[in-house]
């Protein structure tokens, strides 16, 4: 098998890898006791927010 990368797909990797790189790896890392507990908390936050979207899409498996 054999996987050709076109233009778009280039872009996407790209994207995400800086996305990766300058955006969700300083947010993981701030959630780590060195953070401030107000970061911390709002991270949290935002994460339950996200859990709740991704089950109300009925994005995420039923956990059993």
């Amino acid at each position: 098998n054999l996987y050709r990368l076109t233009g778009d797909g280039l872009r996407f990797a790209i994207f995400y890898t800086k996305l990766h790189n300058r955006l969700l790896r300083p947010l993981l890392a701030a959630d780590q006791p060195p953070a401030s507990p107000q970061l911390r908390k709002a991270l949290h936050t935002i994460d339950i927010h996200v859990e709740e979207t991704l089950e109300h899409a009925r994005l995420l498996p039923k956990v059993a």
